[in-house]
């Protein structure tokens, strides 16, 4: 069987830099950091700075009672997100449910918010303060099966949790799905919410967080000399997949995709076995390429290892191809980052505008990259 080519019909970012298409467009296009100094665990635990949504409310994007009770944040973020993907595809949800479909979701945390609070009922009240609502709530696949459930979909329902590459994995699975004709229509993408405590503390503790709130604006610097580590931030992004013969206009088609885990020892080294997958399954070469999304979360390791890794792939022709991290712009949403970086990339391919790389002033010798 031919398999077929997939386009991406309706994008619905929520994120820092703005909800929805239109003002998600538009804030990342601005050369502006949504990192701020972040209070919300309370300032006796120290400086803290992320990239977050301090007025998201999913009351805003469909009726409050259709959701599962018990929704953690990022779950309803990814309901958002995907009410927003379905309207921008302009699919009436009654028609949806008609479909032969597909949910996927990446995430890779669990909702610790509500684990947290069980635990603390427990240590208070005992066995009386355990919620058994979170063994149905608190895991990843709870999140495209809250989807279906919302949507009244009699769908096929895929929890994807490979760490912060979930996201783009989800997309990835949901888009062999359709290629491959086993559905006819998917919703895919990944959602984070982890600020949370006592997670925030491990990964500042971990050095993935900055140590200071001061200049909380410049402490996300993809790339960038004086860059020390990233920023970690919270949102989703949803999309509406379906194969070529589809009457929807698409933004752009997903012609390739791979997946390799690092060697230990061998930081970015699965990235370089990923790309050449990813381009193999596209049926294109290094120098076919325009533009490249990086991952780049301003870590001073990290971004030197994955200009490296670039280097490898894309030798001379590296200097010629334009790269951008919006991570500048958005911190780190772990698995939501890559997912809201393919709605990034599907509309700079719509409107024919890279985004900028906020905070890259300072070229470092150990990344460069135009």
């Amino acid at each position: 069987m031919k398999r077929r080519r997939v386009k991406i019909t309706g994008i619905g970012p929520v994120t820092p830099a703005g909800i929805g298409r239109e003002e998600f467009w538009k804030g990342i296009l601005e050369p502006v950091s949504r990192v701020r100094i972040f209070n919300r665990l309370g300032q006796q635990y120290g400086p803290m700075v992320a990239a977050y949504l301090d007025t998201f409310n999913v009351r805003n994007y469909i009726d409050h009672s259709r959701i599962p009770k018990g929704s953690s944040r990022q779950t309803q973020f990814a309901i958002a997100a995907a009410v927003l993907a379905l309207k921008d595809a302009g699919i009436a949800e009654d028609h949806l449910s008609t479909l032969n479909a597909a949910v996927v979701n990446g995430s890779s945390l669990m909702d610790f918010d509500g684990v947290l609070s069980s635990f603390e009922a427990i240590a208070k009240y005992g066995e009386r303060g355990a919620k058994p609502r979170n063994i149905y709530t608190a895991n990843t696949s709870s999140t495209p099966r809250a989807i279906s459930t919302t949507f009244k979909l009699n769908a096929r329902t895929i929890g994807v949790q490979s760490a912060c590459c979930g996201g783009v994995d989800a997309i990835g699975r949901a888009a062999a799905m359709i290629a491959d004709g086993e559905v006819d229509i998917a919703l895919c993408g990944g959602t984070e919410a982890p600020l949370v405590k006592p997670l925030m503390f491990e990964i500042r503790a971990a050095g993935l967080t900055p140590l200071t709130s001061e200049m909380a604006e410049r402490a996300d610097r993809p790339f960038d000399l004086w860059r020390t580590t990233g920023v970690v931030s919270e949102g989703a992004s949803y999309f509406v997949l379906e194969p070529e013969e589809s009457p929807r206009k698409g933004y752009s088609y997903i012609e390739g995709y791979g997946s390799k885990d690092d060697e230990p020892n061998d930081l970015c080294g699965g990235l370089k076995h990923a790309i050449n997958m990813a381009l193999a399954d596209a049926r294109v070469r290094p120098q076919d390429i325009d533009a490249i999304s990086a991952w780049g979360p301003g870590h001073i390791m990290i971004d030197a290892a994955e200009s490296k890794t670039l280097m490898t792939v894309f030798g001379l022709n590296l200097g010629e191809i334009p790269i951008v991290s919006i991570k500048g712009a958005i911190g780190t949403p772990l698995a939501a980052a890559p997912a809201i970086q393919v709605a990034a990339a599907a509309l700079a391919q719509r409107f024919s505008i890279i985004p900028p790389t906020v905070n890259w002033e300072h070229p470092d010798p150990s990344c460069p990259l135009n």
